[in-house]
């Protein structure tokens, strides 16, 4: 059912030096889902990766080119060919039935990566534009099907991280030129403009999506935020804020004082396949961990107000191209990294990826292993499950994992775990059998 449209993504939040208890008092709820965020999100349509649809990718694959993100392809194609193929790309991998489906799933958001480059290129960059249009018609299906967006600014001049999803893998150059820094807050402000016209939809701006701490300095991280949040206020007065942790603990941000600072929220990741200490975990140790995960999200968000903004069922990193377009996997050892050879002895990422491989145990556990983690992060405010489907990586697919009953349909059904809420929501007691408080 419908909320007012003024009714958003999370109550107000107070940013105040030493404060140590539970955020401010709720003056709003989220927009379609009372109190928690349930939501997936929408990526590979505005800024490509090659592991979520390798069918854009497939004609270089045991070729020498470099075509690894989205700039090398466009830069490969010229802009003619690469605007007429993403052209062709954006107006069919979201379809109105996606759409539909994942509101008939009982999710309540959807968060949608976007480039800068879909507000500002510069004439040495490859880059094409026309996503606007595209995203508008989503925002006109997120409103006829009852759910919200969050605008997520997914990739910046220079890349803040490094990663193809940042538009450009390699090297960190988002803070070493001013003119980053202005042409990044110059996208978050067409953003600003999009959510003002869709203001009973988007209820959410992600300033910028995993700002590397490695290659960045968090003073500077810290004063774009400052600036964000002024440009976006002065346009779209009461959207939410959206700030990334940067991969520090959020517990690094609870000191954050900026006086006057409101409906802001902190967004962390959590992923079990692209550290050792993860990925050498067993199913069992998966479970734990996720209960660890979820005292620490409780414990988060007491000070700022905390969404899981990405996660998914993965367990090893075996999705093809996951690591990067033509690179293997650190599970199977086929991407020596982090480790010398496979996670065990014969570990092989045949059928890791695909639904119709899993056995029964297996299927069990992923089950297990969705409920596990939704009650960790609704010990928070929320997550968002990377991704709403793709081309190949079953466990990655929310769509296809909760058709096929591996992911709870509508979220709240739980056959393997309960949460609870006291009266005040945010004391989360979990009732998971693998969590013992």
């Amino acid at each position: 059912m419908r909320v007012s449209p003024k009714l958003s993504l999370v109550a107000a939040m107070m940013f105040a030096a030493g404060t140590d208890s539970t955020p401010a008092s709720l003056s709003r709820r989220f927009g379609k889902g009372g109190d928690i965020i349930r939501g997936v999100n929408l990526g590979g349509l505005f800024v490509l990766e090659p592991w979520i649809k390798p069918s854009l990718f497939k004609q270089w694959e045991g070729t020498n080119s470099h075509v690894v993100d989205e700039w090398t392809y466009c830069a490969t194609l010229g802009k003619n060919e690469c605007a007429s193929r993403l052209r062709q790309h954006w107006s069919t991998w979201v379809s109105e039935t996606d759409i539909a489906t994942l509101a008939l799933l009982g999710l309540n958001h959807v968060r949608i990566p976007i480039g800068y480059w879909a507000f500002t290129v510069n004439n040495d960059e490859p880059y094409v534009q026309g996503q606007i249009p595209y995203l508008q018609q989503v925002l006109e299906w997120t409103r006829k099907y009852n759910l919200n967006a969050v605008l997520d600014l997914h990739g910046v001049p220079g890349s803040q991280n490094g990663f193809d999803n940042s538009g450009k893998m390699g090297e960190i150059r988002w803070q070493q030129a001013q003119e980053n820094i202005d042409r990044s807050i110059q996208a978050l402000m067409g953003l600003a403009n999009i959510a003002a016209r869709y203001s009973d939809v988007v209820d959410a701006i992600e300033v910028v999506n995993e700002p590397a701490i490695w290659g960045l300095s968090k003073q500077g991280i810290v004063d774009y935020y400052k600036r964000a949040y002024s440009a976006i206020r002065a346009i779209a007065p009461s959207v939410i804020i959206v700030i990334h942790d940067a991969f520090l603990s959020p517990a690094e941000w609870n000191d954050l004082n900026v006086a006057g600072w409101d409906n802001v929220i902190l967004d962390t990741h959590t992923y079990h396949v692209f550290v050792k200490d993860r990925l050498t975990l067993s199913r069992d140790g998966h479970l734990r961990a996720t209960c660890q995960d979820a005292a620490n999200v409780r414990n988060f968000n007491t000070h700022l107000w905390t969404v899981t903004g990405e996660w998914s069922l993965a367990t090893t990193d075996c999705a093809r191209w996951l690591n990067g377009f033509g690179k293997g996997a650190r599970w199977d050892g086929s991407l020596p990294w982090e480790m010398n050879g496979p996670v065990y002895s014969g570990a092989t990422c045949s059928g890791q990826s695909s639904i119709g491989a899993w056995d029964s145990p297996t299927r069990v556990f992923f089950r297990q292993f969705a409920e596990a983690q939704m009650d960790a992060y609704e010990a928070g405010s929320g997550w968002f499950f990377w991704n709403f489907k793709t081309e190949e990586a079953d466990d990655w697919n929310y769509i296809k994992l909760a058709q096929n009953g591996l992911i709870p349909n509508p979220p709240t059904d739980r056959h393997y775990s309960r949460y609870s809420l006291d009266s005040s929501h945010w004391n989360v007691k979990l009732n998971s059998p693998w969590c013992h408080e």
